[in-house]
């Protein structure tokens, strides 16, 4: 079937993630009045920008590292990402007005199991080889001791860098930490823990507030909602809302 949008001045449209966010963020989705199809929610959808409920906002699916980068250059008004991604690009174009909760995991270094080096040791090392998808965070947090990372710069499969001598260590996404151990690693050092939002464009929400409010007051309602069902309450993270 094929689909006619009209321009995107004439609908919000909303960037959702791909992968585990949006596995995370459905239910609330689902409740917020603007669920799309749910050919949207499967992950072997070819189809990527879907109209929703609400005949006057549409979504698109898109890589969890470019909802970002979407919102901010005002291809979509409004996104739901991890604040990883919100750390390592930290556009001055987006607006941050929810924490959902959702998809609690955290931004770590790791090592070589076997060893013995501690985060103390690093500034005494000639070299701090770090392989990471997150070169911006990876590169601050190591300047703010004082060390020169050297950034091994990577997509996927992270946890390989230090076998095959490309790194010391890694900086990476972490939730359960199954992977860093199936593959020889430690978890050493917490850099930031990481929820999925809603971003907002600041020039949207300055020029169509009262639309932009619609919907955010929408997500801030399924949220009271959900708080109170036990789905959400078997949850570890209490789902939030932020000022």
């Amino acid at each position: 079937m094929t689909h006619s949008f009209p321009p995107c001045c004439d609908r919000l449209v909303i960037a959702l993630p791909k992968g585990r966010i949006l596995k995370a963020v459905t239910p609330l989705i689902l409740h917020s009045g603007m669920a799309p199809p749910p050919e949207c929610l499967e992950e072997n959808s070819r189809q990527l920008r879907f109209s929703t409920q609400d005949p006057t906002i549409d979504v698109v699916q898109v890589r969890s590292f470019d909802v970002a980068t979407f919102v901010a250059s005002g291809g979509a008004q409004i996104g739901i990402c991890g604040a990883d991604v919100l750390a390592e690009f930290d556009y001055p174009e987006i607006y941050t007005p929810i924490d959902l909760g959702t998809g609690a995991c955290r931004i770590s270094v790791a090592q070589a199991a076997h060893l013995p080096h501690t985060p103390q040791e690093w500034i005494r090392w000639s070299e701090v080889r770090v392989a990471t998808k997150y070169p911006g965070i990876t590169r601050r947090f190591f300047a703010t001791r004082g060390i020169n990372a050297v950034i091994v710069h990577l997509h996927g499969a992270i946890e390989l860098a230090p076998m095959l001598g490309l790194s010391r260590l890694i900086v990476d996404l972490v939730d359960t930490g199954s992977t860093l151990r199936a593959n020889g690693l430690k978890e050493v050092e917490t850099i930031a823990h990481v929820t999925s939002r809603v971003i907002v464009n600041r020039i949207a929400l300055k020029t169509q507030p009262e639309r932009i409010g619609t919907v955010l007051s929408r997500f801030r309602k399924a949220l009271a909602t959900f708080s109170s069902t036990k789905s959400l309450q078997e949850t570890p993270n209490k789902i939030r809302s932020t000022p």
